[in-house]
């Protein structure tokens, strides 16, 4: 029985704790009040960790405790009758020593009934496992004292009173033999508020899996169990292990009539389609789309026959999501956010939606929105920005109990991994690195949204590698990107090939990934794999043929409403146009795309577009009057100041060296030999820092 559990007794039975704690004042009537709490909720433990748990804050209420112990089981057992008896005596007085409504008068009300209803043989044998504890005990405490002596260097592990909680510690869940129904249930939901709400506090994944492999060996019917073990294999990403348990959970449920005594016969039938929700989602999580659409079907159609619209409503996100890189996806997104606002469900925004039907939604019904994808490329910085710190600012991201804060959970993860890119993107390095230290203290190495940041810190550290010249460190990461996203690793992988002027094998790379996403419907990366394929023709003098790409790319940045995107091929466009000797044309197409990128542009792109903007001004001067020219030509070297005022924010030093050496032309142009000799000096220095590897230095963007 849970209430006889010999530590239990002991501890709940022994009744001169409250006058100790007394003695010894409130921060020891804390510690000792909390303890009922643990011992309620958890397991049975041995009687060495009793000891230790009273000692360190009573050591005169332990003594008491160890010779009453000892009198008990070494004595007869009319000793543990009189010790039952006594009981009774709490609650009588006009003060007594426990309160019958109190924790401990609860569980001593409990316990004194438990007791009341067993027989003599039950009697005898609680008396005996009474024995059996204590010798236990004692044979522990004489190994570790031996223990303690040759190994005195280990020392005693002392437990921080301000370090106590009502929470199960791995220590303490840990057990040889089986758990109770309560205890266990206790334990399950435990670990499953934890998962969802703050995993640094839940237990390891090998150390859950262990414990829930223990209490599945004693009830393998355990439907809870199994479910949780779900939730652990996918914190490690083991979809084999993820499938099984979740599958046996929803087993485990129909044979045991769970759903059906809460919900009648129709429980089965809502196993059946949650079932197939779960299993949409398992698969969509690890990249399994086609198996994950069978199974949205199937969940769909049962949730039909059930007239089930909450869960139709679910099966609709689902489905929104698998088809979100169709063009007309946002329908079906605004119908999914009608219908999760009229049943009271979280909805998440995603991209490539329609902008003012999505403001709108936002503005009414703006807590129950998840903005997960709202942060993606296609958004402003500054937009993105707002709401990034907008999510980090709010209590709850997700709809949960009152007091409960989810500040562990992915979707703010991905709003920090967001700031730490906006600031990378802004030059402001050692913010971004704050961010990710604090990305990394929140969701340790093990968690399962561990690899959000991961990924996010080796971006970073990729693009301030390639800005810095360092090819071969920029290679580096890029086997550690793929690791953690094979598409971005493939994609960074042709960028540092183009870098070293390896044509051939870059555009190779781009060929196959551009089928690759084209097949899965990657918008985004389509565009910036068509971009760099046109960078790579013009870099080997044919703009003619990048023309198509580019085109093509601005067909799909405008179709699915990517604007960040539209603006950058259109600056392409413009240096296609540059290189065709057509700058006039090139300058009025800047005009177009400019301003969006130097309002919410990252810092590396704003010093482009005024370096193209410079080479533009030079190229349509050629034409002019030598007065009208000199002030072209003056207005040049002022935007290309203002672009290496940009690069040197992101020690972008290959961009730096191309604009001094275009500077020094001009000034060579203009007279102006000392400006001339400074900007050749400092090209001179980058340059022997920085080799072109045969690329023209002013026949790139």
């Amino acid at each position: 029985s849970d209430w006889l559990c010999p530590s239990h007794v002991l501890w709940f039975g022994f009744s001169d704790w409250q006058t100790a704690c007394r003695e010894r004042g409130y921060a020891s009537l804390k510690f000792i009040c909390n303890l009922p709490v643990v011992f309620i909720q958890g397991p049975d433990i041995t009687l060495s960790k009793l000891y230790k748990l009273i000692e360190e804050s009573c050591p005169q209420l332990a003594n008491s405790v160890q010779i009453r112990i000892k009198l008990m089981a070494e004595g007869e057992l009319k000793d543990m009758e009189q010790f039952f008896d006594d009981l009774s005596d709490s609650f009588s007085g006009t003060e007594p020593e426990v309160h019958k409504t109190s924790v401990v008068g609860l569980f001593l009300r409990h316990m004194i009934l438990a007791y009341s209803k067993l027989s003599f043989s039950q009697v005898f044998k609680l008396y005996t496992a009474l024995q059996q504890y204590f010798q236990n005990g004692e044979k522990k405490t004489v190994e570790d004292a031996d223990m303690e002596l040759t190994n005195r260097e280990e020392g005693e592990r002392k437990m921080e009173k301000e370090e106590l909680d009502v929470s199960i510690r791995e220590e303490e869940v840990s057990c040889s033999g089986p758990l109770s129904q309560k205890q266990a249930e206790f334990f399950l939901s435990q670990q499953a508020s934890l998962l969802k709400n703050d995993e640094t506090k839940a237990l390891t994944p090998a150390s859950l899996q262990k414990e829930l492999n223990n209490l599945l060996k004693f009830n393998p019917d355990f439907a809870e169990a199994h479910y949780l073990s779900y939730l652990n294999n996918l914190r490690v990403q083991d979809v084999f292990s993820s499938t099984h348990s979740l599958l046996h959970y929803f087993d485990r449920l129909i044979l045991t009539g769970a759903e059906s005594k809460s919900n009648g016969e129709e429980g089965y039938g809502r196993s059946l389609r949650y079932a197939a929700l779960n299993l949409a989602a398992l698969h969509c999580r690890f990249g399994h789309y086609q198996q994950a659409e069978l199974a949205l079907q199937e969940a769909i159609r049962i949730a039909q026959e059930s007239n089930d619209h909450v869960c139709l409503q679910h099966c609709l996100s689902w489905l929104y999501v698998l088809g979100q890189k169709r063009s007309d996806s946002y329908v079906l997104l605004e119908h999914s956010v009608k219908k999760a606002v009229h049943f009271g469900l979280p909805v998440r925004a995603d991209s490539g939606t329609q902008p003012l039907p999505l403001s709108q939604s936002l503005q009414r019904d703006f807590i129950s929105f998840h903005f997960q994808e709202f942060l993606s490329v296609s958004s402003p910085s500054t937009m993105a920005l707002q709401q990034a710190q907008m999510l980090l600012s709010m209590n709850s991201l997700e709809s949960v109990n009152a007091g409960v804060q989810q500040n562990n959970t992915e979707s703010f993860a991905v709003a920090l991994c967001h700031l730490a890119e906006l600031h990378a993107e802004q030059g402001c390095f050692a913010a971004a690195s704050e961010v990710l230290k604090h990305l990394k203290e929140r969701f340790p190495p093990n968690s399962q949204h561990a690899q959000l940041w991961m990924l996010c810190d080796q971006k970073i550290q990729f693009d301030r590698a390639m800005n810095d010249g360092k090819y071969h460190l920029a290679d580096s990461l890029v086997t550690g990107i793929t690791a953690l996203n094979s598409i971005e690793g493939v994609y960074r992988k042709a960028i540092v090939l183009q870098a070293q002027n390896q044509m051939s094998e870059a555009h190779k790379l781009l060929q196959k990934l551009l089928i690759h996403c084209q097949k899965i419907r990657n918008t985004e990366m389509v565009i910036s794999v068509l971009l760099s394929v046109a960078e790579l023709y013009w870099r080997s003098s044919s703009p003619t043929i990048a023309l198509p790409v580019l085109l093509q790319a601005l067909a799909l940045s405008k179709e699915y409403r990517l604007q960040y995107l539209a603006s950058e091929t259109v600056l392409n466009l413009a240096f296609a146009q540059l290189i065709l000797g057509i700058p006039e044309q090139a300058l009025s197409l800047l005009h177009m795309a400019i301003e969006p990128i130097l309002a919410d542009g990252a810092v590396l792109d704003k010093g482009r577009a005024m370096f193209l903007v410079a080479k533009c001004q030079v190229a349509s001067a050629a034409s002019y009057d030598p007065l009208k020219k000199a002030e072209a030509l003056e207005a040049a070297i002022e935007n290309l100041n203002e672009a290496k005022n940009y690069f040197a924010k992101v020690d972008c030093k290959e961009q730096i060296r191309d604009v001094v050496y275009f500077q020094a032309r001009l000034y060579h142009t203009l007279g102006k030999t000392q400006e001339r000799n400074r900007c050749a000096m400092l090209f001179r220095q980058l340059h022997q820092e920085l080799p072109s590897h045969g690329v023209p230095l002013i026949n790139h963007l």
